[in-house]
């Protein structure tokens, strides 16, 4: 037997205050992805939204309802078992020792840590099987070069030995750019992803300078965030945002797990104190660093 998946990526705010570097993916079954697209799409066309893009950053005070709503079908869809979430991001107190041929390519180098890891693609094939996947990417912000790169390098884990004992790959022709207007599931991979980076780097939860107090669409924000939370609490009481996902039951709960994040913590990073949330916060109130 041969199972495909379809795995759209997005990612989001590459620096943050607190994190950075947010990737995020939805893993699908291929022969699912008409029938998603189309409740996704079903759902906008309940809320008036037929053509329009659902966005984290398009939040606003009267459209928080919709988002809800729209956050609410995604999460039925996750717990059902239909899509695979997972957030991948930095936190900004472990600093990466770059090599020279590893400055201005993090973006692809971090892809590619994302697709390798996040999902345990080696335990989605079926006992006796194989199983592939196309992967898809939202807006690539690179040239043609630089992408035909990539995608050699990324489908070169077809050659990963828990890939190639497992009886997984992903080929170069199955990787591809994509635009988020025409696919309901990146879309609501923004949402998600939106959400949690807007959340750990405090964008929506404080006022953001100059002003004093939060607006009208923070406090929309808020709300939206406050749905996605109530959710993943549904599928993960009390689940903390800014680690990493447990696997207590064993790695194939990489696999598994309708939800999962992963904080990346490159192999040779140096912690800088003066980084971490708490003494950036002291110095933000007036304490002077020791």
């Amino acid at each position: 037997m041969h199972k495909r998946y379809i795995i759209f990526c997005d990612e989001s705010d590459d620096k943050g205050r607190f994190y950075s570097n947010f990737y995020g993916g939805i893993l699908i079954e291929a022969s699912k992805q008409e029938a998603i697209e189309a409740e996704l799409q079903a759902c906008k066309d309940a809320l008036n939204i037929f053509h329009g893009e659902m966005k984290w950053e398009r939040i606003t005070g009267p459209y928080a309802e919709k988002y809800i709503q729209f956050v609410n079908v995604i999460f039925d869809i996750v717990e059902r078992g239909d899509m695979k979430i997972r957030i991948m991001f930095t936190q900004n107190r472990n600093l990466p020792v770059l090599e020279d041929y590893q400055i201005g390519r993090d973006y692809f180098m971090l892809y590619y840590q994302f697709i390798k890891h996040a999902f345990g693609l080696q335990h989605a094939v079926p006992e006796g099987g194989t199983a592939a996947a196309a992967v898809l990417l939202d807006d690539v912000p690179h040239n043609a070069q630089k992408f035909h790169d990539f995608k050699m390098y990324l489908s070169s884990l077809s050659t990963f030995p828990k890939w190639t004992r497992a009886g997984f790959s992903i080929s170069y022709d199955d990787i591809a750019d994509v635009n988020s207007k025409n696919h309901n599931i990146l879309q609501a991979l923004d949402v998600v992803l939106g959400g949690m980076q807007s959340r750990l780097n405090e964008k929506h939860t404080k006022p953001q300078p100059p002003a004093k107090r939060r607006g009208k669409r923070t406090k929309a924000k808020a709300a939206v965030y406050a749905a996605i939370k109530d959710r993943v609490w549904q599928i993960y009481p009390r689940f903390n945002v800014g680690v990493s996902t447990a696997t207590l039951e064993g790695l194939h709960m990489r696999f598994e797990h309708p939800y999962r994040h992963w904080l990346f913590v490159p192999s040779n990073a140096q912690v800088d104190p003066s980084r971490t949330k708490k003494a950036m916060t002291l110095i933000k109130g007036g304490a002077k660093k020791k």
